[in-house]
């Protein structure tokens, strides 16, 4: 048996398919490159914005021919998109040839929802409303033999008005510390030697835990497992990055100095209506800190134009907050309204045609900001966790450096999975090229 498994949205969404993966191998089932060679055929899907489920609809949609000509395969749809409500039954009315439907929070019954089929012969549908429980030790296949994905939160409790995850993903519920360390143990026995810890909100680890755990206390846990060269963590919310941390952090030799703080917008009113907890001026001294601490430091963010009510003077706050902050890159989006959120239901809704144009005009201030920056590493020596073959161009190598950029070089094939030390020669927009030392 064959499986083909798409995977859209983030690297939460990227970690559960790689248990998905290994739940279907530990039933004998094979990866397939393409659909029409699979036995079964999974979508974990995304929902943060409409986007992502237009994309598996559409998707869906294509497999219909393949599902007439060839009854016997199953078609699963999995992931956060269905636990958005009415949406399992939404599938199964545009999409009848679906077999499968199952959400983020018992990724788990796959083995048995597979069986219940096989032996029903009638399409399964299982949405838990919420979290019950948080299964330990399930088996994983990862992408990576040298570095690893780890949840260390599952859910969100900050609410931004314009966010779906807590609806989807449920309320925030942080894993035992001595779990998490056992499994990156575990990864690092096997040859990992990055982890990225995943959460929502990875700095209000550990609140809903008795006794309290906080994330710097998790940190110094992880600092200490031996062979474990490279400690990344996904994602933070700028209002409870505490001094604490920032210390934490200073004295750890394993934690990139990669800060990814999502700011959404520059404009304080703006922030406000997003329910964001900060100011723009609160924001800008954080990274004020992070810069004295850390002067060799990237620092990446989030940012969503278009907000309902957003004015031009609103965006030009958002513009001035760039040129201040002087971010190495940024996630830029156009604001996308969920059903459900607040956000959707607000006046001032803005064109798509506003949308766009202030979306181009923040990338191309960004863009030239961050050449800017990147530009100032030419002839430096970095530090590169090697992760293969570019897919873009065979012959050369790519990988991350600390500061989580891109690098690409000419090498062995042989220094996949290992660090190596990279002459930076030819710096640009979004990568930087250069020549193994």
């Amino acid at each position: 048996m064959r499986y083909f498994l798409a995977t859209f949205g983030c690297q939460a969404n990227e970690r559960d398919s790689e248990i998905i993966s290994g739940l279907l191998t530990e039933k004998g089932y094979e990866p397939a490159d393409k659909p029409e060679d699979a036995d079964l055929i999974l979508f974990n899907t995304c929902c943060v914005r409409k986007k992502a489920e237009d994309k598996v609809f559409s998707q869906l949609g294509r497999l219909k021919a393949l599902k007439s000509k060839h009854p016997e395969v199953i078609i699963g749809v999995c992931g956060c998109m269905v636990q958005q409500e009415g949406i399992a039954e939404e599938i199964r009315r545009r999409a009848p040839h679906v077999d499968l439907v199952f959400g983020p929070h018992n990724l788990h019954e796959l083995p048995g929802l597979l069986e219940r089929l096989d032996r029903q012969k009638s399409a399964q549908v299982s949405v838990w409303p919420e979290r019950r429980e948080i299964v330990e030790n399930l088996p994983s296949q990862r992408q990576y033999p040298f570095k690893a994905l780890v949840h260390i939160t599952y859910g969100c409790d900050n609410f931004c008005s314009y966010c779906i995850v807590p609806y989807v993903r449920g309320r925030e519920r942080s894993r035992k510390p001595e779990h998490i360390v056992s499994e990156i143990e575990r990864a690092v026995a096997d040859g990992v030697i990055e982890v990225m810890l995943l959460g929502q909100n990875v700095n209000s680890y550990g609140k809903d835990l008795r006794p309290p755990m906080t994330f710097a206390g998790l940190l110094e846990r992880i600092e200490r497992v031996e062979d474990l060269r490279r400690i990344r963590y996904m994602t933070s919310h700028p209002r409870d990055f505490s001094d604490v941390l920032l210390e934490t952090i200073a004295r750890s030799s394993k934690v990139c100095r990669h800060f990814h703080l999502p700011v959404q917008a520059g404009s304080n009113r703006i922030l406000k209506l997003m329910n964001r907890g900060y100011t723009r001026e609160e924001y800008l001294l954080l990274l004020e800190k992070i810069r004295r601490l850390f002067p060799e430091a990237s620092v990446t963010t989030d940012i969503i134009v278009g907000f309902p009510g957003e004015t031009e003077e609103d965006f030009a706050w958002t513009l001035d907050l760039i040129e201040r902050a002087r971010f190495d890159s940024a996630f830029t989006f156009m604001f996308s309204p969920r059903r459900g959120t607040p956000a959707a239901a607000m006046e001032g809704q803005l064109s798509s045609a506003v949308k766009k144009d202030r979306l181009q005009r923040l990338m191309r201030l960004q863009n030239k900001i961050s050449l800017e920056i990147n530009r100032a590493l030419e002839g430096k020596v970095v530090e590169v966790l090697v992760e293969g073959r570019s897919k873009t161009a065979p012959d050369v190598l790519t990988g991350k450096t600390d500061g989580n950029k891109t690098v690409l070089f000419t090498g062995p094939e042989g220094l996949t999975g290992k660090l190596a030390k990279v002459l930076i020669t030819r710096p640009q927009t979004w990568v930087l090229k250069g020549e193994l030392v």
